[in-house]
């Protein structure tokens, strides 16, 4: 089959062996996968610590064609499944221990993440995989990590007490997770603030159906014009200049949900403590999301709540180059492969 791996830091399209499931695991047939912003950071070399070398990818919808032993008690040959579960956690989870049960399986001390899926076949632990309606279709690979991170995001809001109908601030709108945000946030009731970079950026966020769609640069004047500051930045930059926006706009009490993983080279989050003790927020990362919170997104992709923009479609031989135009942000929305045999 072929699949994509670094070596060292380089990119190659290898033909390599058909992976057999093991316990517990399903063979998957991919039909398409998603480029995540995450994958090109491994790529590029840009988190210190992360290895460069071996397969990459981890969102994909595909069919299952074989099952390990005890897999058939999650999924069947012939479904049509989305994995991923954002790439951490969704390779395997104890089930047992004290965040699994809370919902939280990536903090679990024997969880595996998910990668792998820039290939032909891909073999994945099956209580992690989530069957999919007809109605959802290939394009909606993204979903299993960029749809299901911002959604995760979102639904933090509701446990940090931040009502439907207050002010919200999405930082990187127009991005492969904050466009699913937008729309999130608006199904879900909130008062969306779009902040992004430039104005063809900030129409689009305006079509994904923000409230308010503002250029970066002006975002905390305005913000506290209309608002008087919003009740949540939820920032998907990965920039730590949007971090700091993020905590700018806030209202005094407010929260601060962090998903961006800014390079390492960006440096550090620094917070004045004088400024700090006076707007005294709340200050989270949220990751991901769990199995049931998979689910939950593909229901509402199902109703046409949340849907993919589509920004470029390949095959897996120009996975560089659109490694290169995500690098350099010449499309808005997802990027996906659906020719994984070339």
């Amino acid at each position: 089959m072929k699949a994509a791996r670094l070596e060292d830091g380089v990119l190659e399209i290898q033909d390599l062996p058909t992976p057999t499931p093991g316990h517990e695991e399903a063979l998957i047939r991919i039909s398409s996968t998603g480029i995540c912003h995450s994958d090109l950071h491994i790529a590029r070399g840009d988190w210190v610590g992360v290895p460069r070398t071996g397969v990459i990818g981890h969102e994909a919808i595909g069919i299952v064609e074989a099952l390990g032993p005890g897999a058939e008690r999650y999924a069947a040959i012939g479904d049509r499944v989305i994995l991923g579960l954002g790439g951490s956690g969704g390779g395997y989870w104890c089930g047992a221990c004290e965040y699994c049960l809370r919902g939280e399986p990536r903090h679990c001390s024997q969880t595996k993440g998910i990668i792998g899926t820039f290939a032909e076949q891909f073999c994945v632990w099956a209580k992690s995989l989530v069957k999919l309606p007809d109605s959802v279709g290939d394009e909606e690979a993204p979903l299993a990590c960029g749809g299901l991170t911002a959604y995760g995001a979102v639904k933090k809001l509701l446990k940090h007490h931040i009502q439907p109908g207050r002010a919200v601030a999405i930082v990187g709108a127009a991005g492969g997770l904050g466009h699913y945000a937008i729309q999130i946030a608006n199904a879900f009731g909130y008062k969306v603030v779009g902040v992004d970079i430039g104005a063809d950026r900030l129409e689009f966020v305006k079509s994904m159906g923000a409230h308010l769609a503002v250029e970066a640069e002006d975002a905390a004047e305005i913000v506290e014009r209309e608002f008087g500051g919003v009740d949540a930045s939820i920032v998907f930059s990965a920039r730590m200049a949007g971090f700091d926006l993020g905590l700018k706009l806030l209202r005094r009490g407010g929260l601060f949900v962090a998903v961006g993983l800014p390079a390492t080279s960006e440096g550090n989050l620094e917070l004045n403590p004088f400024e700090f003790f006076l707007k005294d927020p709340t200050l989270i990362y949220s990751a991901v999301g769990n199995v049931q919170d998979m689910r939950e997104l593909v229901e509402m992709a199902a109703s046409g709540q949340v849907k993919s923009h589509i920004g470029r479609v390949g095959a897996l031989s120009e996975l560089g180059a659109i490694f290169d135009e995500l690098e350099a942000g010449k499309y808005v929305g997802r990027a996906v492969i659906n020719d994984l045999g070339s």
